[in-house]
């Protein structure tokens, strides 16, 4: 009798857990992202809804900043101590996140709509030849780490209540090797969309893999065989979600056919482009590839800057209509306030290079005028 009461006592304990589980994920979502044509609209109004800048239209543009280690952490203890954060003298991975967090507010005010965040981060020396710290929130089995996703969850749910977008990034070279064979690739996945779905969030564009033709060990991760995880990623959830699906070449290089015919949107990095006419050449050229149709081109990485010039990378975006993304790293002799990829990151608007870059987009998207 004891027995058959306990296992009662039990039942009803997960049933209220489940219960307030399900209606805390079953709540209407405030942010929404969608596509009509070349222009990203949120919650059905295009963004900057009738705004030009010196005569560029900005109505439908998407800007963006890499902020990729909102929930970085190193499960190897070797490298650990290489991210101590110089006042606390260790690492500290939910300080990170919480102030991550912190900070979102300042960055919309200033007019960023988006930021892109990984699974598996990003180099946080900025650029790494070897990786050897552990990085990523899925296993080698494909599933997804708990602490990981808890420090997303709170980001994505921030993001959602600000209005903001998350440019959500799976998978990174250098940590894709981590995962053991091409079934664990497309579990994570599919893991990464039902938890995505499961939570309502509609706030989220996907990026399988950042640099899809830079030194990744599976071969589906790869600029032959991507297309595949995107046609797959592109499917309804159970519960009707679908979300929108890219993926990114390195610096420089224009996406293949088939990439660009199977992506919601289009991702470009400018790193390595130091021109910026030729930002300009690489749109264009973008748009005439076999498969092309009018859909968002975006740039979510390049870490040319000049922002107090008269033209730049980010301006020579915004006159081809594309959207621009800030990558900002830790470079050498800089110190804790530079960058936002270096760990530890400081999330505030903290040196001269990210105060040109706020500006700028301030003046363009939140001063210019209807």
């Amino acid at each position: 009798m004891k027995k058959l009461i306990f296992i009662s006592i039990l039942l009803i304990i997960n049933h209220i857990v489940f219960s307030q589980t399900t209606s805390v994920y079953h709540q209407k979502r405030k942010t929404t992202i969608s596509i009509s044509g070349e222009k990203f609209l949120i919650n059905d109004i295009p963004t900057f809804q009738g705004k030009s800048w010196k005569g560029y239209p900005l109505e439908g543009l998407l800007p963006n900043s890499r902020m990729v280690q909102g929930i970085f952490d190193d499960l190897n203890k070797e490298t650990f101590p290489l991210w101590y954060y110089p006042d606390l003298k260790t690492w500290d991975a939910e300080r990170n996140t919480n102030e991550f967090i912190q900070k979102m507010p300042t960055w919309k005010k200033k007019g960023l709509l988006a930021f892109t965040i990984n699974l598996q981060g990003g180099s946080p020396q900025g650029y790494s030849k070897d990786q050897p710290w552990e990085n990523t929130a899925i296993d080698e089995s494909g599933n997804l780490r708990v602490a990981y996703m808890n420090r997303l969850e709170k980001i994505l749910d921030r993001s959602d209540e600000l209005g903001m977008v998350a440019i959500l990034g799976i998978f990174y070279f250098g940590q894709d090797e981590r995962i053991k064979g091409e079934d664990a690739v497309k579990l994570a996945v599919q893991n990464t969309l039902k938890w995505l779905s499961d939570r309502r969030y509609t706030n989220v564009l996907i990026e399988i893999n950042n640099e899809c033709n830079v030194r990744y060990d599976h071969t589906i991760l790869q600029p032959e065989r991507i297309h595949e995880l995107i046609e797959m990623a592109k499917k309804p959830s159970e519960i009707g979600i679908r979300y929108l699906v890219s993926t990114s070449y390195g610096g420089g290089t224009i996406p293949s056919p088939a990439v660009v015919k199977s992506s919601d949107f289009i991702l470009l990095h400018g790193n390595g482009v130091g021109n910026p006419a030729d930002i300009i050449e690489m749109v264009s050229k973008t748009r005439k590839v076999e498969g092309y149709s009018p859909k968002p081109i975006v740039f979510n990485e390049d870490d040319h800057f000049n922002f107090d010039k008269p033209s730049n990378n980010f301006i020579a975006a915004t006159s081809a209509y594309a959207s621009w993304g800030y990558f900002d790293y830790r470079m050498k002799g800089e110190g804790y306030n530079e960058g936002y990829q270096s760990i530890p990151v400081n999330w505030g608007i903290s040196s001269v290079r990210k105060k040109g870059f706020f500006d700028l987009l301030e003046t363009i998207f939140v001063n210019s005028k209807e």
